[in-house]
């Protein structure tokens, strides 16, 4: 005989529409774009892997001064490596503020993926990455322009070496909208303007180590360039598992994984509260009939299955629809924010059970044991403690006492108040979780403005020259200084510190430095949260040698990890010749070094690229977050607050036949409710704030550079006005059902 109980659980959803629909469409988005993270994420992620066979992608690449004969080439395989030729030429395009780094079609080693059109046949052809054509509105047909050379774009490709965009391995960000990459024929490059060739050369060992990343090949990586530098002068040397531009996108892709998973188990148990706080309700309205049915032979564990089918089936359903929706629609969304971030090769969709487990299986689990948790807890009372409507395991002697003094709409709210503390500390709970995301959604774009106004005003010099070899210019305001980089210690996840060599009485850094000391860059100072009189060690890149150094201050440079040094102690501490510097600042272009003795010019472009990629990259992204947040808040304010106008049903009903009119009623019921709701938005925006600064900082240990995380006051007060906005929406839908409830329910159930 088929259980009369199941009848009843379409019709309490049916009856309850409103409410599990709300909760339906939330969660079948919230899972939807987790699935679709996780399902374009692995499908991409598992193409990149995939690349590294397919494409042959190098075990490392190095610069020399000059190009190799075939004497010394063999002399550098004889280390057990395979060496390719892999020079480019960069060259600044017109019409387009970008510089292009052009190679010769790859077909031995970094071989090229073609998603459209097809490789250059001709001299005046060019095939250009997918990214970089993008960001910069090109297309199939169009031209590139160089010099007053014409190139016509025959094809949209992704070079597998390249899979972020990185001009410089040292760069804090790559940048797809300046910087871009592109292919030509063999004539095609000896056509190019010559000044600024790049004699690069791609390795692979003849026995690679089984992990690329891992330690032995660090130290593979160490022992060839020390073999290397004995027998040429190397001017740039980037093994693989150094290189920014090949691992960026790898280590990033799955790194966001833990934050959607633990945003989806975060949303899931505060709906499941929300669902035990409302079937507790349930169980209060309908505590007669259990009574009942328990009087009757029905078993606890039938009702406690009774009554979390509903949630069960709600969330079952909106499981499959937003995974349906994760492998179409939204996967192809989240790919699309990898896509404009990276310039990945081709992939296929994949199917996904561990998405589906993360998605479904444990968001499942999570809802059924918080409900089994709270059903066996009230079930566990008497049934005649049901059949009384006796629900309370401990019986307040009397009432908490209030002041008669005080105005009787106030203690009438104040009683209000206090009966239902659980619910509004719920709300409290919900409000402040739906805050950090409305508030993550909301400050993003500020938050890269002030970085790139900040970082603006405060460049050194409106040019900056790196040098290959140190070379004299007779340019007005030229100032030498020296470069060197260095490594932190200390921690697993180390970064690339820069240490820049400053004259004296410089007239690009504002302030004196002390020859026995230095000074750091703010970005340094605020990531890993240092202060003057502190000590930093710090290492050589591919050596065991490390330099400790005393901070003698602080200096506002937001955009790198700095340490400024009196170039005289930094020709000293690094063993380099008294007269030895890397570059200039000046105020105006050198035009007197000749161009290939240039490695490299920093200018505003430079600089701002970190917030201009972030900004292309996450912009769309953010639209979620907000949305998610405003979807919490409505959800966790409107079905509470519904539960308490229903739980006090009676009294509100009470309150009619004594003469109370609906302003009162609205007073006593809503307005406590609006208070609690205001209040606490008040109280989350300093605990808001303190826990995004938390978030924020554990985050950027986890990446390489620093964004600080200064949030304007505006964004606060847009998520206040948000959140007062959809409150009032759902004050008017709470209003409407407290102005129906009949005189006549006073009258209903009175014991």
């Amino acid at each position: 005989m088929k259980n009369p109980l199941n009848k009843r659980i379409f019709r309490e959803i049916k009856d309850e529409a409103g409410k599990y629909l709300v909760i339906f469409l939330l969660m079948t988005a919230i899972i939807g774009i987790v699935s679709g993270y996780l399902i374009g994420d692995e499908s991409l992620k598992t193409a990149y892997d995939e690349s590294f066979k397919k494409y042959n992608v190098e075990d490392g690449n190095f610069e020399l001064m000059t190009k190799a004969d075939k004497s010394l080439i063999s002399s550098i395989e004889d280390e057990k490596v395979k060496i390719y030729e892999n020079f480019y030429i960069e060259e600044k395009t017109e019409k387009i503020s970008s510089t292009v780094r052009f190679f010769k079609n790859r077909k031995q080693v970094n071989k090229v993926c073609l998603w459209d059109g097809e490789l250059p046949k001709y001299e005046t052809e060019v095939a250009i990455d997918r990214l970089y054509a993008k960001n910069n509105e090109l297309e199939i047909g169009d031209t590139l322009r160089i010099k007053n050379k014409s190139l016509k774009i025959t094809g949209i490709v992704a070079l597998s070496d390249y899979s972020a965009l990185y001009r410089n391995n040292t760069d804090f960000m790559f940048d797809g909208v300046k910087f871009g990459v592109a292919i030509v024929t063999e004539d095609g490059f000896e056509s190019l303007p010559q000044n600024h060739l790049h004699y690069s050369y791609s390795w692979k060992y003849n026995n690679p180590p089984a992990d690329p990343l891992g330690k032995k090949a660090i130290d593979m990586g160490n022992d060839f360039m020390n073999s290397l530098s004995k027998k040429a002068v190397i001017t740039n040397f980037i093994p693989r598992c150094s290189s920014n531009a090949i691992n960026f996108a790898g280590e990033d892709m799955g790194g966001d994984r833990v934050m959607f998973i633990t945003f989806l188990y975060l949303l899931i148990i505060i709906i499941s509260f929300v669902f035990a706080v409302t079937t507790s309700n349930t169980i209060r309205k309908e505590a007669n009939v259990i009574g009942t049915l328990r009087a009757s032979g029905y078993k606890k564990s039938e009702l406690i299955c009774h009554y979390m089918a509903p949630s069960a089936i709600v969330l079952l359903v909106a499981a499959v629809v937003g995974n349906i929706l994760g492998y179409t629609v939204l996967e192809k969304y989240i790919s699309s924010a990898f896509l404009n971030s990276y310039s990945l090769t081709t992939y296929k969709t994949l199917i996904n059970a561990t998405a589906f487990i993360d998605t479904t299986v444990i968001p499942l689990i999570i809802l059924l044991l918080i409900n089994f948790i709270m059903l066996a807890r009230v079930l566990s009372l008497s049934p005649l403690k049901f059949l009384r409507r006796d629900l309370k395991r401990h019986q307040r002697k009397k009432a908490f006492r209030l002041n008669t003094k005080i105005h009787i709409l106030i203690r009438y709210r104040l009683r209000v108040f206090f009966q239902n503390i659980p619910n509004y500390i719920t709300i409290f709970a919900g409000i402040f979780f739906a805050s950090i995301i409305m508030v993550f959604g909301i400050m993003y774009s500020p938050l890269l403005e002030n970085f790139e106004e900040k970082t603006v005003d405060s460049m050194l010099a409106p040019y900056q020259y790196v040098l290959k070899v140190p070379a004299e210019t007779k340019t007005k305001d030229a100032e030498k200084y020296g470069a060197y980089e260095l490594k932190t210690t200390g921690r697993d996840f180390v970064e690339e510190i820069s240490v820049l060599g400053i004259h004296k009485n410089s007239k690009y850094f504002k302030t004196d430095i002390k020859d026995d000391g230095i000074i750091i860059s703010s970005a340094y100072a605020d990531k890993y949260s240092l202060k003057i009189g502190d000590k930093i060690t710090l290492k050589e890149s591919y050596e065991d040698k490390k330099y400790t150094f005393k901070i003698n201050g602080i200096y506002e440079y937001p955009s790198t990890l700095a340490v400024f040094i009196d170039i005289d102690n930094f020709n000293k501490t690094f063993d380099f010749d008294k007269d030895y510097f890397t570059g200039y600042f000046s105020k105006e272009k050198i035009k007197d070094i000749d161009e290939s003795l240039i490695a490299s010019q920093i200018t505003k472009d430079d600089l701002t690229k970190t917030s201009r990629q972030l900004e292309i990259s996450m912009g769309n992204m953010m639209n979620l977050f907000i949305c998610a947040g405003v979807g919490v808040f409505m959800l966790v304010i409107y079905l509470l607050a519904k539960i308490i106008i229903e739980k006090n049903t009676q009294s509100i009903s009470m309150a009619k036949i004594l003469g109370y009119n609906r302003r009162e009623i609205s007073k006593i019921y809503i307005h406590t409710t609006s208070i609690v709701t205001v209040v606490s938005l008040l109280l989350c925006m300093f605990i808001t704030h303190k826990a995004i600064i938390a978030i924020w900082h554990a985050m950027m240990m986890e990446y390489s550079g620093w964004l600080p995380p200064e949030i304007p006051i505006i964004t606060y007060v847009k998520v206040f006005i948000l959140g007062v906005v959809t409150y009032a929406f759902v004050a008017l839908i709470l209003q409407r059902k407290a102005n129906k409830i009949p005189m006549d329910e006073a009258l209903k159930n009175v014991e």
